[in-house]
């Protein structure tokens, strides 16, 4: 699932290529938009909202979308062979003279009046990356449930919005405590330090090609995606399992030394992450 610095990353590239122009070509491949016709209005702005992305038009249209797991926007100067994937994961074209953006795979497409917009992401907690943060009101949506794992909580973007799985882990390691730890068990010291670490994650990798949040060359992430491979602090292999209702798979990293607090126990060779138990 895209993290928060990538959604920003989209909108500043959509708003770098289509803000201020008209639109040459529209194509918004959703069965009840198919009549949809945007040509000749201008886009105003595009602007990120935790990991939704509103595309203001003129008119008092927004086109609102989410890359969910797989979704993306492409931009391509005129001629440029389309790269995005097969034509027909194409959910929306929008065109200028000058670019022309491609949403491949978007799973949430939605056309609405501006002064909708609410209706859409108004239930969004604090943006880590937007106008709107506000640490203290974040910490305090944490820890309105205190039973719940704490890396369940980070990704309920209820609470704070911009954090996806790879932040959950790595943010729970920098903390040192495992993402099963209930988040009213979290120290109070650690809980002060949390809305502040987790900005400033996104804030630094936004600009980035390459998402890091060592600050070591060549390895780039402390326990996402490398298991079992040494913890970069201890030695220990970094384990792997799934964390949530089941309903999809959300692969979770830890350390299990320089972690505390519950974790899942050893499932037998072969058998799925899933079926994991957590253990105190």
């Amino acid at each position: 699932m895209p993290e928060g610095d990538t959604v920003w990353q989209a909108a500043k590239r959509l708003h770098g290529a289509l803000a201020g122009s008209v639109l040459t070509r529209s194509d918004l491949r959703v069965p009840r938009y198919a009549t949809v016709d945007l040509t000749g209005r201008a886009v105003l702005d595009v602007t990120p909202r935790g990991k939704h992305l509103l595309t203001r038009i003129e008119g008092g249209l927004t086109l609102h979308s989410h890359l969910k797991m797989d979704g993306s926007w492409r931009v391509y100067a005129p001629g440029q062979r389309w790269s995005g994937g097969p034509a027909h994961q194409i959910r929306a074209i929008l065109g200028t003279a000058d670019r022309t953006a491609v949403g491949y795979r978007l799973p949430v497409l939605d056309l609405l009046r501006t002064t909708e917009e609410e209706h859409f992401v108004g239930h969004l907690g604090p943006d880590l990356l937007g106008p709107d943060w506000d640490g203290d009101r974040a910490l305090a949506n944490l820890l309105r449930d205190p039973a719940r794992p704490l890396g369940e909580a980070l990704l309920d973007q209820r609470n704070l919005a911009g954090i996806g799985n790879i932040y959950k882990s790595e943010l729970c390691f920098l903390l040192g405590v495992t993402p099963w730890l209930p988040v009213g068990a979290l120290p109070a010291e650690r809980a002060a330090q949390l809305p502040a670490l987790a900005k400033k994650l996104l804030e630094v990798n936004r600009d980035r090609p390459v998402r890091a949040t060592t600050g070591r060359r060549g390895q780039d992430l402390f326990v996402y995606g490398r298991a079992p491979r040494p913890c970069l602090r201890c030695g220990t292999s970094i384990r792997v399992a799934d964390q949530g209702d089941g309903s999809r798979e959300r692969p979770t990293y830890w350390c299990p030394r320089c972690q505390t607090g519950p974790a899942p126990t050893p499932a037998p060779p072969g058998g799925p992450r899933s079926r994991y138990r957590t253990t105190p």
